[in-house]
């Protein structure tokens, strides 16, 4: 199986780590892995703004560069989301809809298409609470949102049960937006920082030492909230606790 790693902007420039433990936990299955040197961005922060017509370079770049994989994989569900949902300011061609549909967040590639049962290398002896970014939840069906009248079911948790010596806790509005939102906390940094603290502050009160989510980006906004309140939160990505992250 030929897989694309899509590594988003803010990951490649502020953890790259992250990308790389999905490198090599994609690789741990025996995946054939090919990392686009050529990539870029997907176009989120530019449709994000009302600049969607601005993004169709980007676009074309995107499809450009994960043409011909049978899947393209990214740790980031809000990334994957502008991907499937949104790319669209650009004519939709069989090649870009081909991309577009075979464009998977590192959570559910592994629960849905490989299927995984045991993860015997993933060992993580923490007590942690789940952070659900908005688009993974609601917009590519991570978990069931607590607005929707159907049975319980989470991918990620599902994942992190494998994980030897976890704890998992759960805080009182485990899918409240952190009020990170992209562009959102450009534009409205005071309701962003204020949703941000009370986020932080539900982990704490929980009891979590780690805070695990599969997006980066909601995590920096917290660890800044965390920060700024003087919670003594850590902050990890799920691609580094499934590939056996040692904290």
């Amino acid at each position: 199986m030929r897989v694309g790693l899509f590594v988003p902007c803010y990951v490649d420039a502020f953890e790259p780590e992250v990308g790389i433990a999905t490198l090599e936990l994609l690789e741990r299955f025996g995946l054939d892995v090919t990392y686009p040197f050529d990539q870029t961005c997907c176009g989120q922060p530019m449709t994000n703004t009302g600049c969607h017509a601005e993004a169709a370079a980007t676009e074309a770049l995107f499809v450009k560069n994960f043409t011909g994989f049978d899947y393209v994989v990214a740790p980031s569900g809000s990334c994957v989301h502008q991907v499937r949902a949104h790319l669209t300011a650009i004519p939709q061609t069989p090649e870009v809809i081909a991309v577009r549909e075979r464009t998977f967040e590192l959570v559910e590639f592994l629960h849905d298409i490989l299927k995984v049962e045991e993860l015997p290398w993933a060992a993580f002896p923490h007590k942690i609470s789940y952070h659900s970014n908005c688009n993974a939840l609601r917009g590519i069906g991570h978990a069931r949102a607590s607005e929707i009248n159907a049975p319980f079911y989470s991918k990620p948790l599902d994942l992190l049960a494998k994980v030897k010596g976890i704890e998992v806790v759960e805080i009182a509005r485990p899918d409240e937006c952190c009020g990170f939102g992209g562009t959102f906390s450009v534009f409205e940094p005071a309701v962003s920082a204020k949703m941000g603290y009370d986020k932080v502050s539900d982990h704490a009160r929980a009891g979590a030492a780690y805070v695990v989510s599969a997006d980066s980006s909601c995590m920096m906004h917290q660890k800044g909230c965390a920060e700024r309140l003087g919670v003594p939160l850590k902050f990890i990505h799920i691609a580094q606790v499934l590939n056996g992250a040692a904290a």
